[in-house]
């Protein structure tokens, strides 16, 4: 069938384009397949190209060991999805072929830059009334608030931390770029409340990939037991986020989207319309429609890509400063 796929890590160049990958098959009862319509690329896509937590995913696809002599290797990236289910696990009573489903893939799978992918039968802090504060730069300052940002902080316009003292303490941070700003964002939590600072930065897989695996998982237990003691000693909690799909997240996104005015929209451009697929667990789904501005969650699409256009895809995403999904439009070329 056609995929996208690498053969071995490193920049864009990595990526092949195939007819010849093998028709995904059910192993489990909760599984289903789906035919992609439309799939997006991530900044996970890009980190996977080059490698990285090549040690610990290849651990997950494989813990005892069975394929000696044998590499991941084709992998087809990808990870979110929308589509129609064609073919449904005997534990799967849920889902039925034919229905319209949206769903996200874990990192050790084969991914979504296929025409059919298998999955086992996710801006929510505005929606639950939060006052929230963005960090963007000054181009991206009207979607952001489109989007529902109380403030909006330009980072390029000064000190950043220094903006941020002005405002009042925060309850929660999420921090999605790392680097020195763990180092003070910290001091902007309220202290002994509650207030809990989550960063997506971590170096859990970096770990395994340089130390092993046994080493790696100690240094990274090390690591982030002794932050989060120091932390917490100061009356504030430290956390590290990992992806991993959940249809429970993805059913709860998709009634903030349908608390809108519902609108019918079946164009297949990141605009999915149906059921939310737990790739876990497949047990559980609701109602998903494009909307109106006015809803709780605005989907957002930065650019659509036909699907002879992935490595380019890759580029724009690789360039940084998205405003929005980047959108691989599978069906319309097959």
């Amino acid at each position: 069938m056609p995929s996208w796929v690498i053969d071995r890590y490193g920049s864009n160049e990595v990526l092949r384009f195939t007819r010849d990958m093998m028709f995904p098959i059910i192993h489990f009862p909760n599984e289903v397949i789906i035919k992609v319509h439309a799939a997006s690329l991530n900044p996970i896509d890009l980190s996977m190209r080059s490698g990285y937590g090549a040690t610990a995913l290849n651990m997950k696809r494989d813990p005892l060991k069975l394929k000696v002599g044998e590499t991941e290797f084709p992998i087809t990236l990808g990870r979110d999805v929308s589509g129609v289910v064609m073919e449904c696990g005997l534990g799967v009573s849920y889902f039925k072929p034919g229905d319209e489903v949206w769903a996200a893939i874990p990192p050790w799978k084969q991914g979504t830059l296929s025409e059919f992918v298998v999955a086992s039968g996710n801006e929510l802090m505005k929606a639950w009334d939060a006052h929230v504060t963005a960090v963007c730069s000054q181009d991206a300052s009207t979607l952001v608030k489109k989007l529902g940002a109380d403030d909006v902080i330009d980072y390029k316009s000064g000190n950043l931390e220094e903006q941020l003292k002005t405002l009042p303490l925060f309850d929660f941070i999420l921090d999605n770029v790392g680097g020195s700003t763990e180092k003070w964002a910290l001091d902007l939590l309220k202290k002994w409340s509650g207030a809990t600072y989550v960063t997506l930065v971590t170096p859990f897989l970096i770990n395994m990939d340089k130390l092993g695996v046994a080493d790696g998982m100690l240094q990274t237990g090390v690591t982030v037991g002794s932050k989060t003691l120091k932390h917490l000693l100061k009356g504030v909690h430290y956390r590290w986020a990992f992806f991993m799909p959940s249809g429970p997240s993805l059913d709860e996104i998709a009634e903030l989207v349908d608390s809108g005015k519902e609108v019918n929209n079946t164009n297949g451009y990141g605009h999915p319309l149906g059921h939310a697929v737990d790739s876990e667990s497949c047990l559980d789904g609701h109602d998903l429609r494009w909307v109106t501005p006015d809803a709780n969650i605005q989907p957002v699409i930065d650019e659509v890509f036909s699907f002879s256009e992935v490595p380019k895809a890759f580029l724009k995403l690789e360039g940084g400063h998205a405003r929005g999904k980047t959108v691989i439009n599978v069906i319309s070329t097959q």
